[in-house]
């Protein structure tokens, strides 16, 4: 989950579904819709106008915490696996 920080969308909060990392770009589910032109096609016989989610920059997007809270990120090694993780530097736990 992250946040908008800047821009048009600025408060909403939402799920990534895409990750464009030549670009740095980012769609998020719910943010920055456009409404698209379509011609007819074997999905939308009829055509017409589509609403969908455009690509939104990574610097204009913040994670959040289990508590819907923008939160910092830090490293640091797993006790258990020994492996390096990702951690909320607010809350100190463990981000999948």
């Amino acid at each position: 989950m992250v946040m908008v920080i800047s821009g048009d969308f600025k408060g909403r909060q939402g799920r990534v579904l895409r990750v464009n990392v030549e670009k740095e770009r980012a769609i998020v589910e719910g943010v920055n819709m456009v409404s698209k032109h379509t011609r007819p096609n074997k999905d939308n016989p009829k055509g017409g106008i589509v609403n969908k989610e455009a690509p939104i920059h990574v610097s204009n997007l913040m994670l959040t915490d289990g508590s819907g809270k923008t939160t910092r990120t830090g490293r640091r090694q797993d006790e258990k696996s020994k492996k390096s993780v990702r951690y909320s530097k607010k809350t100190g736990e463990v981000i999948k």
